[in-house]
């Protein structure tokens, strides 16, 4: 029998894996049509290769991860490299290395709108806190799955915080932190050992103490919008729940659009991270991303172990071995910080 920590390690890893399984099976479908998906695909349901003149996706093989898991990955690293106080610096700088190795590589798939505009000031001297202040896209909550591993839930004040921190230099508004700290929310629950309708809950709290965080942004409220999304679907045949997602949730970039859709994919597909994923992957829009986020919660709440292992074996472009190292880290963070937090010395280090 896997001890405690073994666990938590488990569902650590499986938010990073089974988000990469929402990713890398959303990979082809990205920015398409339901009706072009399944004239190109039928109805997705194992990794497939994208067509010859996808917008962003081609040349890929079948299974291959984006920058969903990679700058996941990516985030996880300057965070366990960070300590207790986020290196925004070393952030910046790692995504525009990030950007440059995909450009080399003849990637399409590059930094998000709200990343690009947010760096590209940042090189003509705005400081990080106010580069963000207009980044509301969903770029924050598609990475954002470590900051849940590493954070535990309670103090919600200090992981909201910490979320914000770390969504600052590009995403330093009040609807893409709400958005972030809702999926981190989640992942926390479920490293914790919550299930997916625990998680979802947490989710909703965190997103309401978010929405008050950072540079106020028109938009729908994200607390709200999830629990409209999730009321929704709720108790509806797939092929129904897809339909209402894509037409009345939305499947944009926008934080208010695909990170309620996330959660409403969570619902539909039970906390099963490969039916979340299959789900995701047909919606039309952004699929990639919101099979990473549904998929990526749906795998914290129950772990590595469980995710389909046959599937696993047919990701591209992503090194196990760091990924499983990553989570111990995060873990091993995450530890810490609930101890120091239980003594009072660790406070400053969770915020």
């Amino acid at each position: 029998m896997p001890d405690a920590a073994d666990k938590v390690v488990d569902r650590a890893l499986g938010a990073l894996v089974g988000g990469a399984l929402g990713d890398a099976l959303g990979m082809p479908t990205q920015l398409l049509s339901p009706a072009r998906i399944a004239e190109l695909y039928g109805h997705v349901e194992d990794f497939v290769a994208p067509f010859a003149d996808h917008p962003v996706s081609k040349g890929l093989v079948a299974g291959t991860i984006t920058d969903d898991t990679e700058q996941a990955l990516l985030l996880g690293r300057i965070l366990v490299e960070s300590g207790d106080r986020f290196d925004h610096a070393r952030w910046v700088n790692a995504l525009l290395d990030w950007e440059r190795e995909v450009k080399a590589r003849g990637s399409y798939d590059l930094l998000g709108p709200s990343s690009k505009r947010a760096i590209d000031a940042i090189n003509n001297g705005v400081p990080a806190e106010e580069a963000g202040r207009s980044g509301d896209t969903n770029g924050a909550a598609m990475r954002i799955a470590p900051v849940g591993i590493m954070m535990p839930l309670e103090p919600l004040d200090a992981f909201v915080a910490k979320v914000a921190e770390t969504c600052r230099a590009t995403h330093n508004t009040s609807i893409a932190i709400a958005s972030a700290a809702a999926v981190a929310a989640a992942v926390s629950r479920g490293v914790a050992g919550g299930d997916w309708r625990a998680a979802s809950d947490s989710a909703v709290a965190a997103a309401r103490r978010g929405a008050k965080v950072g540079h106020w942004v028109t938009g729908g409220d994200i607390a709200a919008r999830i629990v409209l999304a999730q009321e929704l679907v709720r108790g509806k045949a797939t092929r129904d729940a897809i339909r209402l997602i894509t037409d009345l949730v939305g499947t944009g970039v926008a934080s208010q659009e695909s990170v309620p859709a996330a959660f409403a994919v969570l619902e539909v597909s039970n906390g099963d991270p490969w039916k979340a994923a299959v789900i995701s992957a047909n919606l039309g829009g952004d699929t990639d991303t919101i099979g990473a986020i549904a998929a990526g919660m749906a795998g914290a709440c129950i772990g590595f172990s469980q995710l389909p292992q046959d599937r696993i074996a047919g990701l591209r472009g992503i090194d196990m071995a760091e990924v499983r190292t990553l989570a111990a880290d995060l873990v091993a963070a995450r530890v810490f910080k609930g101890r120091t937090d239980k003594t009072g010395s660790g406070k400053d280090a969770a915020a």
